[in-house]
């Protein structure tokens, strides 16, 4: 049976099942105490974990996949912010290539760079189409992308990036706010772009209630991405994975 990240999401989105994915950035994970860290990752209990950020200013990234891989049974995905937020400890990584702007370091330029090192890791490589929508306000990734978001009320122009996204070949699209988004990504938007493309819909950013992280299920999210409010909120996170399993069966 295939055991490849994948795999298993594309096997629940066939089952019908919802995913959720926690998003930990090494810059503000505490790893002093990783007995907290191992207790609330399994009091959620995620589907996958995501690893990475835009910064990485601490030297954190492979101690933190190491102690997730050795003390969890979690999956481990690079969510890179460039080409040098790589780990060979990973069990796959999300290619992302910024669809949504016209930064073409962000599109092919770091993969460019990042391509020889995957290689020689052999971890998987999920090519994955990253769009920034607009979350209510500059997000680091706006900033750091130099590049606009795709306007929230404009669901169209989210639609035919997608498409051309999944024509491309990318396995993947990701709707993402942003990191710290005062809105996250419309059941608008999730709900257009869903249903014009077949590869599995990620959505992330300013997800922070059981109330919108069901609106985005509802609308067409295969999986959920959460990651600033889990150290914040863990108990409102497990409602989220609760509710993950209540529309799962639903939908079945």
């Amino acid at each position: 049976m295939d055991s490849s990240v994948f795999s298993i999401i594309m096997q629940r989105k066939k089952q019908g099942k919802k995913s959720l994915a926690l998003l930990l950035d090494p810059d503000k994970t505490d790893l002093q105490s990783p007995q907290i860290l191992i207790e609330r990752l399994n009091y959620i209990a995620p589907d996958l974990i995501l690893v990475g950020g835009s910064l990485m200013l601490s030297n954190q990234l492979n101690a933190l996949i190491h102690l997730i891989k050795t003390a969890t049974r979690f999956k481990t995905i690079l969510f890179p912010g460039n080409a040098l937020h790589i780990s060979p400890d990973a069990d796959a990584i999300l290619f992302l290539s910024l669809i949504s702007g016209r930064n073409p370091d962000l599109l092919i330029g770091q993969h460019v760079h990042a391509a020889p090192m995957l290689k020689r890791t052999g971890i998987e490589v999920i090519p994955t189409g990253y769009m920034l929508i607009d979350g209510g306000k500059t997000t680091t990734a706006n900033y750091i992308s130099n590049t606009l978001p795709i306007p929230a009320h404009k669901p169209e122009i989210a639609v035919c990036t997608a498409l051309a996204g999944q024509m491309l070949g990318l396995q993947c699209i990701y709707l993402d706010g942003g990191s710290g988004a005062e809105n996250p990504v419309s059941p608008k938007v999730i709900e257009a772009v869903k249903q014009e493309i077949d590869i599995p819909l990620i959505v992330g950013g300013g997800i922070r209630s059981e109330i919108s992280a069901e609106k985005a299920y509802l609308a067409g999210a295969d999986m959920l991405v959460l990651g600033t409010s889990f150290e914040k909120a863990p108990d409102e996170i497990r409602y989220i994975a609760q509710l993950r399993e209540r529309l799962s069966v639903t939908i079945n």
